[in-house]
C-alpha cells in the first residue's frame, strides 16, 4: 500500500460541510464505543449493524455515506481491540482504556462516497453532505495509477487548510546495491545518533530553535479574549507554528533514516522504551525534540518492511 497525500482547494462553504461530515463520523466512533461499555460481548460485526441503527435514528447520520459510518466504527474497535491485547499481554502501567474524544479530525472513505476526475486532479464527494468538487493540489501524480487501485480515500483536518489521503493498491520496491556495509547506531541528545564507526549526526533541536516564536504567539493568544475573532486568528497561528515544527522533525528523521538504510546492509539500534524515559521531566522536552519514538525508530522499520534487502534489527535493552 502506498499513501499519497494532497491538499483540497475549495471554497470556504464546502469546508464547513466537510466539517460537518468530520463531526458526523467522531458522532458514531463514540456511540459504537458507548455502546461497547454498556452491553457484554459486543464485537466488531455489532458496532457495524450499529451505524446502520444510527442512520435511521440520525438525519445526519444518514447524510454521511455507509462505508465512512463503517470505517467510524471500526476506529472504535481498533480501541477496544487494542485494550483487550494490552490485557492479554499483561501490560505494565495502563492499559489503554477506550475513551470518548471530544474533536476529530479526519473522515475516511472507502470505495464509495467519492468520485475522482479523469484527469486525477479534481475529486468531489457525493455523499449527503454533498461538499462537491474539490481541486487536488500537491507534488503527487495520481495519473499513474487507476481509480480501482485506490481502496480508501480520508479527509484530514489540519491548521493550515484540509487533505485528502489516497491509499493506493500498489507494490512498492527499494533498488539497493549491496555493499557489505553493517553499522550500528546509538540515538542521543547531544548528537541525532552516534553510529558504531564514530560518525555522528548534528541534533536540529528544532522545537528548541522554534521555542521563542512559539512563546511569543502563545502569548498572544493567551491575552485575547476567548471566543473573540482575535483569539481564534491567535489560535490559528499558534497552531500553524506547531504544524511547521512537527514537518520539519518529521522531513529530517525521514532522510535521515533513508540515507542511512541505503548506505548500509544491515542497521542495528537499541530498542528503548521512550515512553518510559520522557517520564524524567529534566529531559522530556529535549528527547521529544530528538523524535525517537515518532520518528527515527518506526521509520527505521518502515523503510527496513520495504524490502527484504534493506534489514533493520532491533537489540532489547
Amino acid at each position: 500500500m502506498l499513501v499519497l497525500e494532497a491538499k483540497l482547494n475549495g471554497k470556504q462553504s464546502q469546508y464547513n460541510l466537510l466539517d460537518e461530515a468530520i463531526r458526523t463520523s467522531l458522532f458514531i466512533r463514540n456511540k459504537a464505543l458507548k455502546h461497547w461499555m454498556d452491553n457484554k460481548d459486543v464485537g466488531k460485526n455489532d458496532l457495524q449493524k450499529l451505524c446502520a441503527v444510527l442512520a435511521k435514528e440520525f438525519d445526519f447520520a444518514d447524510k454521511l455515506n455507509s462505508m465512512a459510518r463503517q470505517a467510524s466504527a471500526d476506529r472504535a474497535w481498533f480501541a477496544i481491540k487494542r485494550f483487550y491485547d494490552n490485557c492479554k499481554a499483561k501490560k505494565l502501567g495502563k492499559k489503554g482504556y477506550p475513551r470518548f474524544k471530544k474533536r476529530g479530525h479526519s473522515v475516511e472513505y472507502k470505495t464509495s462516497g467519492w468520485a475522482i476526475s479523469a484527469d486525477k486532479k479534481y475529486i468531489t464527494f457525493t455523499d449527503g453532505f454533498k461538499a462537491g468538487r474539490f481541486k487536488l493540489v500537491g507534488t503527487r501524480d495520481l495519473s499513474f495509477y487507476s481509480t480501482k487501485q485506490i481502496k480508501q480515500v480520508r479527509v484530514v483536518k489540519r491548521a493550515d487548510g484540509y487533505y485528502c489521503q489516497f491509499c493506493v493498491d500498489v507494490e512498492r520496491q527499494e533498488q539497493h546495491q549491496h555493499n557489505g556495509n553493517i553499522v550500528g547506531i546509538d540515538v542521543g541528545l547531544e548528537f541525532f545518533y552516534t553510529d558504531s564507526d564514530g560518525k555522528t549526526v548534528e541534533n536540529p533541536r528544532l522545537l528548541r530553535n522554534s521555542e521563542k516564536s512559539l512563546k511569543r504567539k502563545q502569548r498572544k493568544a493567551f491575552k485575547c479574549k476567548k471566543g473573540s475573532s482575535n483569539h481564534r486568528k491567535a489560535v490559528r497561528k499558534l497552531a500553524k507554528k506547531h504544524l511547521k515544527v512537527s514537518r520539519q522533525r518529521k522531513d529530517f528523521a525521514v532522510k535521515t533514516a533513508r540515507t542511512l538504510v541505503q548506505s548500509n546492509d544491515l542497521v542495528v539500534y537499541e530498542d528503548l522504551q521512550v515512553r518510559n524515559m520522557v517520564k524524567n521531566h529534566h529531559l522530556a522536552k529535549s528527547i521529544s525534540d530528538a523524535s525517537w519514538s515518532i520518528c527515527l525508530l518506526p521509520i527505521l522499520h518502515r523503510i527496513g518492511d520495504f524490502n527484504s534487502k534493506f534489514p533493520v534489527r532491533s537489540l532489547k535493552k
